[in-house]
This record gives structure tokens, C-alpha cells and sequence, in this order.
């Protein structure tokens, strides 16, 4: 088993990807023209976040790990949009794509804490024997992801 089938939001991926593709299937039957390029993109990031989680967690390096799990982070919030667009071009409903949009939600928070673990805003120090968190001196890192809704983590570096 590679390591990333061992990560819950590696198989909660690979239930949206089986959810949505019925989805695609039926918005293609009943609407061809006006959501082709919907389809299109939301097939590709829903995709784009597996293979984003995969290849992240196979990394070794903590701030590469945590880019790749941002990127899949930000592919399935592209995969929520796109089912809002489907809903605002009235190629489907709202309760249509609710299941769905609570999938995205779960594997965001998951992708969110993941992005927290590796993240390299506390610097590990291995050799004391202890556990060791400090800030890094030069950088101080800005969080403009709300806590409390774990939808959204960026961070932007920026010198003292």
C-alpha cells in the first residue's frame, strides 16, 4: 500500500470523484452548450486534488508537502465553485449537488489541517530530543485564513 491510500482524505477524494462523475454524466445529457467548459474544469480539479494529495504526501520535504496540499486544497475549492456555476446556470439544483458540496467541505478541513501540520511557519529543531517550535526570525508568516472556518489557509511571507 503506497502512503497516501493510508490518508482518510485520500478515499473521502476518491468519493467525490465517484459522486461527481454520475453528475457529469447527467449535466452533459441535459445540457451540452452552456456548461461545457464547467465540466470540464470541474472533472479536471476534482482529479487535480487527488493527484495533488497523492504526490504531496510522497514528498519529503514539510514546506513541499504542505504547497502540494494547499494546491489540492485549492483544487477542491475550485471543484465547490463549479458546482455553484452548474446551480447559476440552472444545469442543476442546489439540492443536486448538496452531497457533494459536503464532501468538498470535509476534504477542505482536511486538506486545511494537513496544510498546518507541514506548513513551515514553526521551524523543527530535531537533536535535542525534544520537540522544539520557534518562528523563524527573518519571516514572520500572516495568516488570512479564518480558524473557526478552516475553509481557507494562505499565507503570505513578509519581513520584519
Amino acid at each position: 500500500m503506497f502512503d497516501h491510500e493510508k490518508l482518510d482524505v485520500y478515499h473521502l477524494e476518491l468519493r467525490f470523484i465517484e459522486w461527481v462523475t454520475p453528475l457529469l454524466e447527467e449535466v452533459y445529457q441535459n445540457a451540452v452548450g452552456k456548461t461545457a467548459e464547467v465540466r470540464d474544469q470541474l472533472d479536471r480539479a476534482s482529479l487535480s486534488t487527488l493527484l495533488n494529495t497523492a504526490e504531496g504526501n510522497g514528498k519529503r520535504q514539510r514546506q513541499v508537502r504542505a504547497k502540494f496540499f494547499d494546491d489540492a486544497r485549492g483544487s477542491a475549492t475550485e471543484c465547490a465553485a463549479c458546482l455553484d456555476a452548474l446551480v447559476a446556470k440552472q444545469a442543476v439544483s442546489k439540492e443536486r449537488v448538496a452531497e457533494g458540496k459536503k464532501l468538498l467541505l470535509r476534504i477542505v478541513s482536511m486538506l486545511c489541517g494537513l496544510v498546518d501540520r507541514f506548513d513551515g511557519s514553526t521551524a523543527f529543531h530535531e537533536g535535542s530530543g525534544e520537540d522544539e517550535f520557534r518562528e523563524p526570525e527573518a519571516e514572520r508568516k500572516v495568516n488570512y485564513c479564518s480558524k473557526g472556518s478552516r475553509m481557507r489557509r494562505s499565507t503570505r511571507t513578509s519581513r520584519i
